[in-house]
């Protein structure tokens, strides 16, 4: 018996590490923006230059959903494990050409068409990871404790965001600012590309998924998936919401709070210990989600964000004192660790194991691509059109859908 919970720990570890340097990939690109949008923009205007690069990053988002088909499909194929593999070798590929990418002032405009197509292959490779990960999780874990195990796939996807930005927190401390424009900000991608080449090593140590697939004549198809649109449909619905949500809380407001005047490294700083707080939430609402039920989380989640989100980020724009400002981060990590915590386990029980990796990833990667990535791109928008609070009527409306499809999901009896 112990025996088989160390190899359940093992490969937990070994899943999760490789969904923590995958994600560390991407989210680099988004937290290290600031310093490279000038490289592949002809703009002279920051708020344009970043407009340009951030769609770039919302463009890796649409990749999402053809490599949640490719590698979702080959996960109920031939395994969750090997499907793991391959798509951490593209990460790091991706990571490499950027790493590795001449500018504007060198190649033009095929500087940015070639930065789209690195972070295009980056949006195949995570399209793939989160519902082979979210997969792979739900089938270790056991009953009563299923919100607890899924939780470590966003406590791993949040380590990345982490890891993302205490390196620029690193880089700043070893290199002045200046140098960070100029070339610093290419030694991030290096070093993300080498810990994706590593993550292969943990990997062996996974076990492959105890599900029986070949049993399935068509497992891991598109026919086999549309048996269960319905539910495929309530994927979409709820992490349209949580996905806008997530990148809103997470991604955008270091973006917010540098065009609000905080300084860069303070604003850093503070997101660097606020997401390593809500690293630490999600095993802990994780249990809370196996108590009062996933399908509650949800809905606590889309109700506080509809009532919370944007009063938070106003205040932002008026405190000034450094606990303020994380103190206003951490209530709005607080709301989101609801979605977080269950994110993963939601998406995979509504599935059976023959389509679960795929009906996970695809319904996940469309809403996502729509919705997740685009979200720091349509806030520039709002912003730069003289009308930020737009974008808050955007999010409160995508969290009035995610609550009406969460009412709609089944209970956890009709699941089993």
């Amino acid at each position: 018996m112990q025996r088989v919970l160390n190899k359940r720990i093992c490969s937990i570890i070994a899943a999760s590490s490789g969904n923590l340097v995958e994600w560390f990939d991407f989210y680099i690109f988004a937290f290290s923006a600031v310093y490279f949008a000038h490289v592949f923009s002809t703009s002279e205007n920051p708020i344009i230059q970043q407009i340009n690069t951030f769609g770039v990053f919302a463009a890796g988002f649409f990749m999402r959903p053809i490599g949640s088909y490719i590698f979702g499909s080959l996960a109920d194929k031939v395994g969750r494990k090997k499907s793991m593999v391959f798509s951490v070798i593209l990460m790091a590929l991706g990571s490499f050409i950027i790493a590795a990418l001449p500018s504007k002032d060198v190649i033009g405009d095929f500087a940015i068409l070639l930065l789209l197509f690195a972070r295009l292959l980056q949006g195949l490779s995570v399209g793939g990871e989160y519902g082979i990960a979210a997969t792979y999780l739900s089938e270790l874990a056991t009953e009563g404790k299923r919100g607890f195990y899924s939780s470590f796939q966003y406590v791993t996807l949040i380590g990345g965001q982490l890891l993302a930005v205490g390196s620029i927190s690193i880089m700043l401390i070893v290199f002045e600012e200046k140098e960070m424009y100029e070339y610093a900000w290419r030694i991030l991608f290096v070093v993300g590309g080498l810990l994706a080449l590593g993550s292969l090593v943990v990997r062996n140590v996974m076990e492959e998924s105890a599900v029986k697939l070949e049993h399935y004549k068509d497992r891991g198809t598109l026919k086999a998936l549309w048996k269960h649109k319905e539910r495929f449909f309530m994927v979409i619905g709820i992490t349209a919401g949580g996905s806008l949500g997530f990148y809103t809380i997470t991604t955008y407001i270091k973006t917010y709070m540098i065009n609000a005047g905080i300084d860069k490294a303070l604003s850093n700083n503070i997101l660097l210990v606020a997401l390593f707080f809500l690293m630490i939430l999600q095993p802990i609402f994780g249990m809370l989600g196996d108590k009062i039920g996933h399908k509650k989380s949800l809905m606590i989640f889309s109700f506080l964000g509809f009532v919370g989100i944007y009063p938070f980020y106003h205040l932002l724009g008026i405190v000034k004192s450094s606990i303020g400002i994380f103190l206003i981060i951490l209530a709005l990590f607080i709301i989101l660790s609801f979605y977080t915590s269950v994110a993963g386990i939601f998406k995979a029980k509504l599935f059976p194991e023959h389509v679960r990796a795929l009906g996970t990833g695809l319904g996940y990667a469309v809403a996502n691509a729509i919705f997740g990535g685009s979200a720091p791109y349509v806030a520039l928008q709002f912003k730069n059109a003289g009308y930020e609070n737009g974008f808050f009527i955007y999010v409160a409306v995508l969290m009035i859908i995610m609550f009406i499809t969460s009412f709609f999901l089944p209970k956890s009896t009709e699941l089993r």
